[in-house]
């Protein structure tokens, strides 16, 4: 009977908790990250498949947790991307030489490492799902707030320098393709975050992609801290409708949904030509947004891109991210380390935005309340939103939400050229 009651005991993951109680850590990780996802309802669609991810991938003996592969030394000779299993040992052939784990079939991963690692290696770390998520976000994206105020629209380039900000801080720490990796987080961009760390750094997308979601999902906080901070209250009552009214724009566009058709397709071969790095980002956003553009002919591809791919996308990419976030991957002062680099990253975005609404307002008649320059984030519409309830705090006509979504969507056109941009020079 003791016999019995052991291996019973045996069986169950309770001997490695009590052998390793980090692994408590990590459940509590994953509870707080559902608690704000269904509780609190910051990005539900995100938070709660990430969080999930972390649940299961940390279950002792359950073998859902991704393994990242990395370069290693074994008798002497150095192996390249080679996979540590969970009980230490290298994962090898029948010989003892051990697997690249680029040079394995995905039926072996499945078979070998499980499910999770299958999904991992096939979807995210091929680079596959950032771009399809990209191509739902476009076909969801409205960019006539922006075409229509285009002059707002430099905004979302001013709110990347929390990016190269941090890059000049963090190289100092780590190294370039992980502070690279690190500044991306100040984009707001949860899938520019993970393809660029999938270039730069692969071993650090567990605890960049929570930080990364973490702070899109807590605008709502940061950027009402980073405004009180910078912004007094004469700049926040500033009315654009009046403005507009006093100065009014000498532009028009008198076919605007040919504008709309001819933007995507402009933007992407611009972008393509200046920046090429940035095109499977920029070039799968603007297609999205082409074929929302189009209209009835293009209607089933659309509907497909904003619907189904896209959630099916968001939930693989949600459950393989938290996966990722295993106690070997997350428990370390590297970590530590990324998510007050990616606070500040966020933060100094928002104070780049606001700084540069400040610089331009000081050489023109038609003033721009600073709010605009705080959405210049790719966190859409979620900060376009807040920012109007800070405006609307200070005068309850005065409504801002169309002026921040043209700097908000913009930026995430700026956020995908900064991620090209630092794959191209950090790659």
């Amino acid at each position: 009977m003791q016999e019995i009651l052991e291996r019973i005991f045996h069986m169950t993951a309770l001997d490695s908790l009590i052998d390793q109680p980090q692994f408590l850590i990590m459940y509590a990780l994953a509870f707080l990250l559902l608690y704000l996802g269904i509780k609190k309802e910051f990005e539900p669609l995100l938070l709660v498949p990430i969080a999930f991810g972390v649940l299961i991938a940390n279950f002792p003996g359950g073998n859902m947790g991704v393994l990242a592969a990395v370069d290693q030394t074994v008798n002497g000779v150095l192996y390249h991307n080679v996979i540590t299993l969970a009980d230490g040992s290298i994962w090898c052939n029948a010989q003892g030489i051990p697997y690249n784990i680029y040079e394995v079939g995905l039926p072996q991963i499945a078979h070998d490492l499980g499910i999770m690692n299958f999904l991992y290696y096939a979807l995210i770390k091929s680079g596959l799902l950032p771009p399809i998520i990209f191509m739902g976000v476009g076909a969801l994206t409205d960019f006539g707030p922006m075409l229509r105020n285009l002059k707002l629209a430099i905004f979302g380039a001013g709110a990347q320098f929390g990016i190269f900000a941090v890059l000049l801080v963090a190289c100092n720490f780590f190294t370039l393709q992980e502070a690279g990796s690190l500044a991306i987080i100040g984009g707001a961009d949860g899938p520019t975050a993970i393809f660029t760390t999938i270039k730069l750094a692969p071993h650090l997308l567990g605890p960049i992609a929570i930080a990364a979601y973490s702070y899109m999902a807590l605008v709502p906080v940061i950027v009402p801290l980073v405004v009180r901070l910078t912004c007094s209250e004469k700049e926040l009552k500033i009315n654009m409708k009046q403005q507009d009214k006093l100065y009014p724009s000498k532009l028009e566009f008198k076919n605007m949904r040919a504008l709309k058709i001819i933007f995507p397709i402009a933007t992407t071969t611009i972008v393509a030509i200046i920046v090429p790095d940035a095109v499977a980002l920029i070039g799968m956003l603007m297609f999205g947004n082409l074929i929302k553009e189009i209209g009835n002919n293009t209607s089933r591809i659309f509907d497909a891109a904003s619907n189904a791919i896209m959630n099916s996308a968001t939930i693989f990419l949600g459950l393989c991210v938290g996966a990722t976030m295993t106690v070997d991957a997350f428990l370390n002062w590297q970590t530590i380390g990324i998510v007050a680099g990616g606070f500040l990253a966020f933060g100094f975005s928002i104070f780049g935005g606001i700084m540069l609404v400040k610089i331009m307002n000081l050489f023109s008649k038609k003033k721009i309340n600073p709010l605009i320059g705080a959405t210049g984030l790719s966190a859409v519409p979620m900060a376009s939103r807040v920012a109007n309830n800070i405006a609307l705090k200070y005068d309850k006509s005065n409504h801002v939400l169309n002026y921040c979504m043209s700097s908000n969507v913009s930026g995430v056109i700026g956020s995908a050229v900064a991620a090209g941009i630092l794959i191209a020079f950090l790659g």
